[in-house]
């Protein structure tokens, strides 16, 4: 079974978002911040994660950067879910290493369609 991280400092948010991934057939995890799905991605790199940008301890774009430059951190889609939705942030973020950016709110068709493209359902 494939698995997927979801990290966002909202716990409704992370609630929602894990309900969209295991009906798409994923196992899932959750993390509050960057800090702790480093720590999590360390431990077993998951094949999708659902990424936050503004969170306390350690932001999304400073999480997709290191974990890039981890040994198995260019295998995983990372796809960011977030409120920045102005062409900085978006480039910004496909310039460090992700895959699909979405907008909040989502829902279960955005999440699956970018999956679908990005190979993963």
């Amino acid at each position: 079974m494939k698995t997927c991280l979801v990290v966002d400092d909202s716990r409704v948010i992370r609630k929602v978002a894990r309900k969209i991934v295991e009906d798409l057939g994923f196992a899932c995890e959750e993390a509050p911040d960057g800090k702790a799905a480093l720590d999590q991605c360390r431990k077993s790199m998951p094949d999708a994660i659902l990424l936050d940008w503004n969170m306390p301890m350690m932001n999304g774009l400073d999480f997709l950067v290191t974990l890039r430059a981890e040994q198995q951190g260019k295998r995983p889609v990372v796809v960011f879910c977030t409120t920045e939705n102005d062409m900085a942030h978006i480039t910004q973020a496909l310039r460090a290493g992700a895959d699909e950016y979405v907008m909040k709110p989502f829902d279960g068709d955005i999440i699956g369609s970018k999956f679908a493209e990005a190979g993963l359902v």
